[in-house]
């Protein structure tokens, strides 16, 4: 049983980590700013209680595996790494850089702790469940976690993946889908709409469990569940605002792909913006 403590120290470490991330984007000059700021509480829950992993010894064999299946919310990742010891915070202001270890999508031959180069969407989700498959052939008992977009459910592969991970009854697999409703062009909705998400998982055999994305009490709740569910995989549908903690970004598609000083400059201008940024984070902790 997590306690009132517990959840209060994951919760400031998301807010070390959207830190991290709006320094890195502004350091990098390129980047994706929305969802790894919609991110932040999942990633703080799964790397500073959730997984069974250890930063020392990466290569661990009965560490849990995280495939990262949207590559290009990889900040969020990285900074959550950095935190938990994984490699030097200072890293993190090499992302995009040449010869960098911090790619603008994970390469699992670059850092210890990456389990799969990721770019092409849509393909985290066959990964992941191949990769549950093999492990319960070898009678293994870590989990496997899928992290992938909302968006990325218009691919094809996606559902390749689920069906698979359906009819085999990959227990030991936990996917959690980023819903934060935006895409590179707009509102997924408009684009092309995803709903009922959860119940065309459901018909894929699926266990769905419904959360609001940045209540760490329900995320870790449903991660439990979901250890206990036998003979289907779960989906953690989780709800986020994208951009969560700057208001001036909240919601916004627009800042998809964009990092400060380089994202739209109704609301704040350009030079401001990184600055702007931290500022409003710290302001909505009080």
């Amino acid at each position: 049983m997590i306690t009132d403590k517990q959840i209060k120290d994951i919760e400031k470490k998301a807010l070390a980590i959207r830190r991290t991330i709006i320094e890195m984007l502004a350091e990098a000059k390129s980047g994706h700013t929305a969802g790894p700021l919609g991110m932040a509480d999942i990633f703080a829950a799964l790397y500073f209680h959730v997984l069974k992993h250890d930063p020392k010894h990466p290569d661990w064999n009965e560490r849990d595996r995280l495939m990262l299946s949207n590559g290009h919310i990889t900040p969020v990742r990285y900074a959550a790494m950095a935190h938990a010891g994984y490699f030097p915070l200072s890293e993190c202001l090499t992302l995009r850089k040449f010869g960098s270890r911090l790619q603008g999508h994970p390469e699992r031959e670059r850092l210890p702790g990456v389990e799969t180069t990721s770019g092409p969407l849509g393909s985290g989700l066959s990964q992941a469940s191949g990769y549950a498959y093999a492990a319960r052939m070898d009678e293994k008992t870590f989990r496997v976690f899928c992290l992938m977009s909302d968006g990325e459910q218009e691919e094809g592969n996606t559902w390749e993946g689920a069906m698979f991970a359906g009819k085999y009854r990959l227990t030991n697999l936990t996917a959690v889908m980023d819903r934060n409703n935006i895409q590179i062009d707009g509102n997924t909705e408009d684009v092309m709409p995803l709903e009922p998400l959860a119940d065309k998982y459901r018909a894929f055999n699926w266990h769905v469990i419904e959360i609001g994305g940045h209540n760490i009490t329900e995320f870790i709740d449903a991660c439990d569940e979901a250890k206990s569910i036998k003979e289907k995989p779960t989906l953690i549908l989780a709800h986020t605002t994208p951009g969560k903690g700057v208001p001036s970004i909240e919601n916004d598609y627009r800042w998809h792909g964009n990092p400060p000083g380089k994202g739209p400059t109704d609301k704040v201008p350009a030079d401001k913006q990184k600055e702007t940024f931290l500022k409003e984070l710290e302001e909505t902790q009080i």
